[in-house]
């Protein structure tokens, strides 16, 4: 889920303001980094510092984009992208477009339904209908860590309807009759997103019937028992994209209260605690020392840096195609925070390479860039190579710079699976997409994907993947490859 939204730019906008305010004065003496020196008898270096900084920023990133969306979505009913207050679904009846930019790389294939959980009073129930096996649909949870700690659904749970409950970080009580599985959330505040296949414009009544079955009851409304004791109130510190560049580490000290650490973070948290960085604490890097400033900005910087280059050479480059898996729960990424947050810059709150595949370029197979003010541009799938799933297959468009849908002139942000009866197909059986900002002509339109008037960035979606051959998994040692795609002369 920047055109100046924070999820995009907390990373970019958060360095280049600490050098701006590096020489705006000395700051404080009596700093959060000097204070906590004062009690440390290990006391970090400048350099130590920076390496504190660099490594915090990188654990910290996915964890402050989250806490910007929840922000837009569930506490800041002005925010322009509000969805509805904590334990209540709202249930989009639309795909998602160029109008949507609080979450990066955003999907329009289905309608999204979304819920932001409050987990501190009680456990939530989710109840999800019977839904007809030839669509697809999806409920995906993730918790404040971005961790993908549960999923219900076609592939996960079946077509069945049922009643499943969610619970926070402490709780330990008992299932109670009629909950078919318990999932546990490692935050106190954690999202859910609903995805419901739409086959086609027309299919729009179908979904909403679907949506319509997707019901959310705080856990004593469901056993029909009193309410326990409404958790305290919680007065969440404002956020967008001018405080997310200053104030990073204060998002990130707010947001590890409702987390609390797990086993893998212990040493992490250590570190952050030295430089005063922790659930509980007040950063204020305006009120750092100018050398402290220096060393947390660098330290930002670096990390930035191999976030940016994990995302280049941390996945298998297949025939132009980063092909690998970015997405997944806390074993999954087992403390490496590196990974999760170019999962988060690459495009947060993506799927289990089970549920989806996402292969995704900004270049053709010889490294050399996209862009669509320069150059017109060609994807064939070869007869009866089309990417293999259960589900069903999309190829979408994204503006380069900021991952987000571009507006365009017949609406269309992605050719898919469902729409290939109405595209017209080579004489040996291959299906040609022609991605350009201008029209092909008439004759093609039905296969264009509409580029935009500079670089491009194209995301695959492979729902519900086919695990034997030909398939794309294991995740970039699979038998099916993508097509490279071609610069047309």
């Amino acid at each position: 889920m920047n055109r100046v939204t924070q999820t995009k730019r907390i990373c970019l906008s958060a360095i280049a303001t600490c050098f701006v305010l590096l020489f705006a004065g000395c700051g404080a003496k009596n700093d959060a980094i000097s204070n906590a020196e004062k009690t440390d008898k290990d006391r970090p270096s400048i350099a130590e510092t920076k390496a504190i900084a660099e490594e915090g920023f990188i654990y910290g990133l996915p964890i402050v984009m989250n806490y910007a969306v929840m922000y837009e979505y569930a506490v800041d009913r002005n925010s322009g992208q509000f969805k509805a207050p904590f334990n209540q679904i709202n249930n989009e009846a639309r795909v998602f477009t160029y109008r949507d930019t609080a979450v990066i790389t955003p999907n329009s294939d289905t309608p999204y339904s979304i819920l932001w959980l409050d987990l501190r009073a009680e456990p939530i129930v989710l109840s999800v209908p019977g839904v007809e096996k030839s669509r697809y649909y999806s409920v995906m949870l993730c918790d404040g860590n971005t961790f993908n700690y549960g999923y219900i659904g076609s592939r996960a749970t079946g077509t069945e309807p049922g009643d499943y409950m969610v619970v926070g970080p402490t709780w330990n009580g008992d299932t109670p009759p009629g909950i078919k599985k318990v999932f546990q959330s490692s935050t106190q505040f954690s999202a859910v997103a609903y995805r419901t296949q739409l086959f086609n414009s027309k299919d729009m009544p179908n979904v909403v019937k679907v949506q319509a079955g997707y019901k959310v009851r705080p856990l004593s409304t469901y056993l029909k028992q009193p309410a326990p004791p409404a958790a305290s109130a919680v007065d969440f510190p404002k956020i967008d994209k001018d405080m997310a560049k200053t104030n990073f580490f204060d998002y990130l000290d707010f947001a590890l209260q409702l987390a609390p650490a797990g086993p893998e973070e212990k040493d992490i948290r250590a570190k952050l605690a030295r430089i005063g960085i922790g659930a509980g604490k007040k950063f204020g890097f305006k009120d750092l020392s100018i050398e402290h400033k220096a060393s947390v900005g660098l330290g930002m910087k670096d990390g930035e840096a191999k976030i940016e280059k994990y995302l280049v050479t941390g996945q298998k480059n297949i025939n132009g195609w980063k092909v690998g898996s970015l997405f997944g729960d806390r074993t999954f990424y087992n403390g490496d925070w590196l990974k999760r947050a170019a999962a988060a810059k690459g495009g947060i709150y993506g799927n289990d390479a089970a549920e989806a595949m996402y292969p995704m370029t900004k270049t053709l197979a010889n490294g050399e860039v996209l862009d669509g003010s320069k150059r017109h541009y060609t994807l064939t799938f070869a007869n009866g190579q089309f990417p293999p799933v259960n589900a069903f297959w999309s190829v979408t468009m994204y503006d380069g710079k900021s991952q987000l849908l571009i507006k365009n002139p017949i609406n269309r942000y992605l050719i898919n699976s469902p729409m290939l009866p109405g595209m017209k197909k080579n004489a040996d059986g291959s299906l040609t997409l022609y991605i350009q900002k201008d029209s092909p002509g008439k004759a093609k339109e039905a296969n264009w994907l509409p580029a935009p008037n500079d670089t491009i960035y194209l995301v695959m979606r492979l729902y519900w993947p086919k695990e034997t051959p030909p398939s794309i998994l294991p995740p970039g040692d699979g038998t099916w490859k993508p097509p490279a795609v071609m610069q047309v002369q």
